[in-house]
């Protein structure tokens, strides 16, 4: 996955027109964009839609854990592609779904938005096999502790939340799971996006969360290999492939090694070659 496309689960006529965005999942959103009064009118929907067949993955972001609503979201979950976990805070939580959906459906959690989810980071090896990545947000968490927001004037992170999205990269690599960054707010922004998603891919993220259809196109390309960048990879591996048990190589006038060679073939199967 390259892009994941947020749609609120209450309107139904928004799904097709996600599906033709050419994002790799959909995420239907049981939480945050869906009133409390809507609740059920878009489990409803979402259970209709989780009928038919899509080219795109479907998950569905349930409501927290410990809420009024989350075992009717489970029910309607269960039949999802995948479910995303809001407000997770660690191994235990994943746990906690899992008792409720049952052990076939993979889960992401987002896994920042509260203090405590924080210091939980490290743990998701724990659960690696249930996981379909890790994300997280710089939404929730500054709501949650009183600050007046995550980001500098220009869009970037405060340091606060810069360290929390690197804690976020290292535990989904430390897990060995797919790191998925957090949305991108500005939709009148879609150089400010092109920048954020280079980023992102530049940093070890291998996917990022979308608010809105025209988003898609900017994120898969970030997350998607240019020629250049293939080509670069293949002459690294063919260069150590004429050095077979050669701990370095030498390749246009650079000492390349097994990390070299290592990032080298992350490319390639993220290009599927």
């Amino acid at each position: 996955m390259r892009s994941l496309l947020f749609v609120p689960g209450d309107r139904p006529e928004r799904f097709a027109k996600a599906l033709a965005s050419g994002a790799d999942a959909l995420i239907v959103d049981l939480e945050d964009s869906v009133a409390p009064e809507a609740k059920a009118r878009a489990r409803e929907a979402i259970a209709a839609f989780l009928t038919e067949k899509h080219a795109a993955d479907i998950f569905v972001r349930v409501n927290p854990l410990g809420s009024e609503w989350i075992e009717a979201d489970a029910a309607v979950a269960a039949s999802a592609d995948g479910v995303v976990l809001p407000k997770a805070e660690g191994a235990a939580s994943v746990e906690a779904l899992i008792a409720l959906i049952g052990d076939a459906i993979p889960i992401l959690p987002i896994a920042t938005e509260t203090p405590r989810a924080v210091f939980a980071l490290g743990g998701y090896g724990a659960v690696a096999d249930r996981l379909a990545g890790l994300t997280w947000g710089a939404e929730d968490l500054p709501a949650a502790i009183g600050a007046a927001t995550s980001r500098e004037p220009d869009g970037g992170y405060t340091p606060p939340y810069e360290m929390v999205r690197a804690l976020a990269l290292f535990g989904a690599h430390a897990a060995g799971i797919p790191a998925i960054d957090t949305v991108y707010p500005n939709l009148s922004d879609p150089e400010g996006l092109a920048r954020y998603a280079g980023r992102a891919a530049r940093d070890g993220f291998t996917a990022m969360l979308a608010l809105h259809p025209a988003q898609v196109p900017v994120i898969n390309a970030a997350f998607t290999p240019t020629p250049e960048q293939v080509a670069r990879a293949q002459a690294v591996v063919a260069a150590f492939a004429v050095a077979p048990g050669a701990g370095v190589v030498r390749h246009e006038g650079q000492m390349l090694d097994a990390p070299h060679l290592k990032q080298a073939q992350r490319v390639l199967a993220r290009a599927g070659v």
